[in-house]
């Protein structure tokens, strides 16, 4: 059998091969610890011992629900994986009632949880579940039982032979996890990815990242339950690249610092708050400072690869990035060098100016039924352009229908949908996985995504509208920090909107004395402002396309409060039933 060809193969092969001394990093208050990657195989082999001590057998499910990134989490996943049973990593900011519905539809025995919060969340509906047998808890909590409990039955070496003899029947085809997509509507799916799945989409994909092996540091904080940020930690394992957990979105600044990474993971969502704290410091400049700040910003924008705006371009690039570009890197550890962004589309002028930065981003493609990259940009071999996601990875095939949908063919295809036959039958036809999203590839291969099949609309005039597209352009006003274009079957497309509530102050200088929401939103200044905002968006729009009106939401989008997927995507559906007494007046 090939040396990698199921999860649990790629961090043996890291022990044998190149292990490292920090392979896994968390910090727990306020000190990092490391584990190397000698204990993380050994903690590993406890688990799978202490879990056959309890009974569990191959083909059982054992849920993983965690608040943040931290070495215990990569642990049991690979304890889990060993002994052929199924992990099921569940989101940890859905609602309990979801919780009850995944660990009940999938049939998970245990459950390993982080902190008290989780916690209390899944024992307010484990009398739902007659399946789950017990609950462990990554930190010290009252009444819950550690996760220590299962690393000292699994402490006795002397059951490692059959924990070998259970790896060695497992087959690259087996289920490995089952990953629940919460999706902008409906009940929670269970896609069912399989070894060979994710570790043929981790080959490939690391042919696309430049990571230098056994040197290369990586700050990891998307959440590793979802399929993106957990086939980058197999790769990182892969590529032995030393791994440090982010403690939370708020401390990424100071983790970044702390850490030096040279490559990161980040969704559009980040990238653009990242550049709207950059520029909103850079306002708060005077002078010659100012202006050379602003004209740095402007050559970021107009960048393009392999200097194709020539010479007089490079030479005005070189500056910027002397005196400018240099402290927004050094703001970011000082190392960063790469930042992978996926899971929404990203505006092609954040590309531009990070990568005129120094900090290239390379913008991927992929879905969690895709295990789950499909394509992605690399700055090497000419491999990059702006505005695309990247050319499509090796054994992957893609091919755009008649109606422009992308349908993809692979190893990397899932296996279906758990329990669900006739929604995996409506998705994959011919061997081709229907990915629900609008797209065309150019000449040179490099794939581009215009929008979500489901989410285009007719308006009245029977023309088609992108929202997307318009949402990602609105955007760019600093001043607005989320934006939903509706419009079905009426005269014109309007917009909701989210103001930034920092970057609004900031704007006004009330920094002293904020103004709070709801006296942005009586603010004439405000609404004229995004008024103008939005006309100068709508230059770049069909006359159809053009947002006619638009209404300020009353509060924050969040994923708690149910505006955003968990990957920071628009519930439209939620969103617009929250907010129908603001489209009624929009269109009455």
């Amino acid at each position: 059998m090939n040396s990698t060809t199921r999860l649990f193969d790629i961090l043996e092969n890291q022990v044998k091969n190149k292990p490292l001394k920090r392979s896994l990093n968390t910090k727990y208050n306020g000190v990092w610890e490391s584990t190397s990657s000698k204990e993380f195989l050994e903690k590993s082999n406890q688990i799978s011992r202490g879990l056959l001590q309890l009974g569990v057998k191959k083909g059982d499910k054992v849920a993983i629900i965690s608040s943040n990134n931290r070495t215990e989490w990569c642990i049991v996943d690979i304890g889990v994986l060993q002994i052929g049973a199924i992990d099921v990593p569940i989101y940890p900011t859905i609602t309990a009632e979801d919780y009850s519905y995944i660990i009940n539809h999938s049939e998970s025995k245990y459950c390993f949880v982080s902190d008290v919060v989780v916690y209390e969340k899944i024992k307010s509906i484990q009398n739902e579940c007659p399946n789950l047998k017990e609950i462990y808890c990554f930190d010290t909590i009252k009444g819950c039982k550690h996760w220590s409990a299962v690393l000292e039955l699994g402490k006795d070496a002397a059951h490692q032979s059959k924990v070998l003899a259970i790896k060695e029947s497992v087959n690259p085809q087996d289920l490995a996890t089952i990953i629940y997509t919460s999706g902008t509507t409906g009940t929670p799916k269970g896609v069912m990815l399989s070894h060979n799945n994710i570790v043929s989409n981790v080959i490939a994909a690391q042919k696309r990242l430049p990571l230098d092996k056994g040197k290369a540091v990586a700050l990891s904080f998307l959440p590793l339950c979802h399929i993106y940020e957990r086939m980058l930690m197999y790769l990182y394992q892969l590529s032995a690249t030393e791994v440090h957990f982010a403690e939370s979105l708020e401390t990424i600044g100071e983790n970044l610092n702390e850490v030096n990474p040279d490559v990161m993971t980040a969704v559009p969502r980040l990238l653009e708050k990242l550049y709207d704290k950059i520029y909103g410091k850079g306002q708060t400049l005077t002078g010659i400072k100012k202006k050379l700040f602003n004209w740095a910003v402007n050559v970021g924008l107009d960048y393009e690869p392999y200097g194709k705006n020539g010479v007089g371009y490079s030479i005005k690039l070189f500056i910027a990035r002397a005196l400018i570009f240099k402290k927004w890197k050094s703001a970011l550890g000082g190392n960063l060098k790469l930042i992978a962004s996926g899971s929404a589309a990203l505006q092609p002028r954040l590309a531009r100016v990070f990568t005129a930065a120094g900090l290239t981003v390379v913008e991927g493609y992929g879905l969690t039924e895709t295990s789950p990259v499909i394509s992605v940009n690399d700055m090497r071999d000419g491999k990059f352009r702006v505005g695309s996601v990247g050319q499509v990875v090796e054994n992957v095939k893609v091919k755009i229908a008649d109606d422009g949908e992308i349908l993809c063919k692979g190893p990397n295809i899932m296996m279906g949908y758990y329990k669900n036959q006739k929604l995996t039958d409506e998705v994959i036809k011919d061997g081709y996985f229907h990915t629900g999203d609008i797209g065309h590839i150019d000449d040179d291969g490099f794939l581009k995504i215009t929008d979500r099949k489901k989410e285009m609309f007719k308006t009245s005039g029977g023309k088609y509208v992108a929202p997307q597209v318009i949402e990602n352009i609105v955007k760019q006003s600093t001043l607005i920090d989320q934006v939903m274009v509706v419009g079905e079957s009426q005269k014109y497309p309007a917009a909701l909107i989210q103001l930034n509530f920092d970057a609004v102050n900031e704007w006004l200088g009330q920094t002293d004395i904020p103004l709070n929401y709801t006296e942005m939103l009586a603010n004439e200044k405000v609404l004229n402002k995004i008024k103008k905002d939005i006309d100068q968006a709508n230059e770049n729009f069909a006359q159809w396309e053009k947002i006619k009106k638009f209404k300020l939401t009353p509060e924050i989008w969040s994923v708690e409060s149910g505006h955003l997927t968990p990957t920071m995507k628009l519930k439209r559906k939620i969103i617009k039933s929250k907010y129908q007494d603001l489209l009624e007046d929009i269109y009455s």
